[in-house]
């Protein structure tokens, strides 16, 4: 078992407002979720949730915007918000989440301080047309190669319990070694009414066994990170996803979903004699 853990957040600068079709996610304006809506986050707002972080013992606090991908309004307030945080929080790792990029977009967020880029293939190449018919996996598995030729940390993972196979997760789990991220989130669907998808079907053995999976398909990964759904999949039993592989979670609240109290991940940690990593390597 690794005894560093690395902590990261996520603030979502807009919410709601994506018109693409993913089953899976609930700020797709199609499928009218009962969640909160806004354009833009208040700067004062996304300053605090990072100094709140940053105190937290995250070292990295990813933007994420809920749209296929930058635009120019959305690559300037991004960049915005990085010189800001740099300035207030130099410590901190910026991560941006903006959808599919261009190099020339992605080469932008670099010089404005952004240090990784955070896009997931979400699933195989082969079921992908399953769950989002708006725009293809192709896309996304371009985007991340540009993440790579712009010298950026790639994060790249998925999402597990979509109604997708076995067959389906090795072949996602192929393509993602083949990117070598740095850091692979992994997803477990976190149901809302108002999706067309299935409850998820995993047990927790199972889920921890795809951990595991994770951790041995893609070895030369720095970080496995278990992501959104983390608590409402493995419930009482989160602590096990550190024996199976993984070296980092998510702390603090998702994009519409609400995460634990921290105090509570940092007890978990602490308990299990698991030190929060102080640096990025």
């Amino acid at each position: 078992m690794n005894k560093e853990i690395f902590l990261c957040a996520i603030c979502n600068i807009n919410s709601g407002t994506c018109n693409e079709d993913c089953k899976f996610c609930s700020q797709s304006v199609r499928y009218k979720a009962d969640i909160e809506r806004y354009k833009q986050k208040e700067m004062e707002l996304i300053l605090k949730e990072a100094k709140t972080a940053y105190a937290s013992g995250a070292l990295g606090f990813c933007l994420v915007s809920a749209d296929k991908g930058l635009n120019e309004k959305t690559l300037s307030f991004v960049c915005s918000i990085a010189e800001i945080l740099t300035k207030e929080i130099p410590e901190l790792r910026l991560i941006a989440c903006n959808g599919t990029a261009t190099l020339e977009q992605l080469l932008i967020l670099k010089k404005a301080g952004i240090k990784a880029y955070n896009h997931n293939l979400e699933t195989s190449k082969e079921f992908y047309g399953q769950i989002c018919t708006t725009h293809s996996w192709d896309e996304r598995y371009a985007t991340c190669q540009n993440v790579n030729e712009a010298g950026l940390v790639l994060i790249s993972g998925g999402i597990f319990g979509l109604g997708e196979t076995l067959e389906d997760r090795l072949s996602m789990l192929e393509s993602l070694k083949s990117l070598r991220p740095i850091s692979v989130p992994i997803n477990f669907y976190h149901h809302n009414e108002a999706l067309e998808l299935h409850p998820n079907p995993l047990s927790v053995d199972e889920a921890l066994s795809l951990v595991k999976l994770t951790r041995e398909m893609i070895p030369d990964a720095q970080r496995i990170m278990v992501a959104g759904g983390r608590e409402l999949m493995f419930g009482k039993r989160q602590s096990e996803i550190f024996s199976h592989g993984a070296n980092s979670i998510v702390i603090g609240n998702y994009l519409t979903t609400s995460g634990r109290e921290i105090n509570k991940d940092l007890d978990m940690l602490k308990s299990l004699g698991l030190k929060i990593a102080k640096a990025v390597r």
